[in-house]
């Protein structure tokens, strides 16, 4: 099945998700580690890792700088932040250093399934919460302006605001594939093409900005 790596000081929240990964993906190969030292030497042992689940605050990360080294180590593997940590500007640079995903860990265990599962399909994942806490920030210091110029929103096809809707809305490729009755394939494709299109670098970035748009309006054109 799958092969993740969990890094995190506190036994029993590895305890915790090591018991979420097994039932929600069973058969999976497990890893723990409780330290980046060893999480470094682990991840250039096992290239096929599939998922690194790090935490923010155990030895060795000195916050965000342990991610950065464990990106610039192991570019290719996907990592997601699992964190106490709920600061909305600490989880968007997280982002923006190269994680995946951001899982609080008082999410509840459902939820933590579901995110690794967006995850794994090669999805980002970040709380509902904060997405929704962004763009009201984002309302706020635009005055209600678009986050992403009109001129930039016309060069979209009407299939690209359709998935770019759902992709606002939370939704995973999977979700979007059969919503709209595409091949998730396309789906990918289509997702390339507005990242492409809006001059962004991933798909969070596209879904904060795509906060205010009246799809509406540009659907009717």
């Amino acid at each position: 099945m799958y092969k993740i790596l969990i890094a995190d000081d506190h036994p029993l929240f590895r305890e915790a998700i090591h018991n979420v990964i097994s039932d929600g993906f069973p058969g999976s190969q497990i890893m723990e580690t409780s330290d980046l030292e060893t999480a470094l030497a682990l991840t250039l042992e096992h290239d096929d890792l599939d998922l690194i689940l790090l935490d923010l605050n155990m030895p060795g990360m000195h916050g965000l700088n342990g991610l950065i080294n464990l990106r610039n180590e192991a570019p290719t593997i996907p990592v997601v932040i699992v964190s106490a940590e709920q600061d909305k500007q600490v989880v968007l640079q997280a982002i923006t250093y190269g994680a995946v995903g951001f899982i609080t860990k008082s999410s509840p265990r459902a939820q933590m399934t579901e995110a690794i599962e967006q995850i794994l399909n090669g999805n980002v994942y970040l709380p509902s919460d904060i997405i929704r806490s962004q763009k009201t920030s984002l309302r706020s210091s635009q005055h209600n302006e678009p986050g992403i110029p009109p001129e930039l929103l016309q060069a979209l096809t009407r299939k690209q605001l359709l998935v770019l809707e759902r992709m606002a809305k939370g939704e995973s490729n999977k979700q979007i594939a059969y919503n709209l009755d595409i091949a998730e394939t396309t789906v990918k494709a289509h997702v390339s093409a507005i990242l492409r299109k809006l001059n962004v670098h991933n798909r969070v970035q596209a879904i904060l900005s795509a906060g205010d748009i009246d799809f509406a309006a540009y659907l009717r054109r």
